[in-house]
């Protein structure tokens, strides 16, 4: 049968997502996590103090859904919330966030390294810059 699919670069970007991110919350699953929270805890713990609104920015996650996201964290003790103003809140990641974050850095890194592995060597330094690329980042 003859897939007319597979010459689209659009439709093969998003089954490469698909597949990536199924493989890596499958390795994230070990650890009780899933890529949205793994994502929240390394975006926190590179940015102590980051505020919940420019977190959801960050990720591109929707208010509504950041805050049962923010809950679900802070519900298993590995998030700190300080209120800076009126409504913002700034976020930190507690001790158990810490820890929690080292395991899921550990995932992710190994999870990276597998992922660009199966690229062409010649092909790997030019990855990232076309993904950026696509993704709409010019930096």
């Amino acid at each position: 049968m003859q897939d007319p699919l597979s010459a689209l670069p659009g439709y093969l970007l998003r089954r490469a997502s698909a597949s990536a991110l199924a493989d890596l919350n499958q390795r994230l699953a070990e650890i009780d996590v899933n890529h949205t929270d793994a994502s929240l805890l390394i975006l926190i713990g590179a940015n102590p103090g980051v505020t919940q609104s420019d977190a959801a920015r960050m990720l591109g996650i929707q208010r509504a859904n950041m805050v049962g996201l923010i809950a679900r964290i802070e519900g298993r003790g590995w998030l700190l919330r300080q209120r800076v103003d009126g409504r913002s809140q700034a976020l930190s990641l507690s001790p158990a966030g810490d820890r929690m974050l080292e395991r899921a850095w550990a995932i992710v890194h190994a999870f990276e390294a597998r992922l660009v592995e199966r690229v062409p060597v010649e092909l790997q330094p030019h990855l990232v810059p076309i993904l950026r690329h696509l993704w709409g980042e010019r930096g």
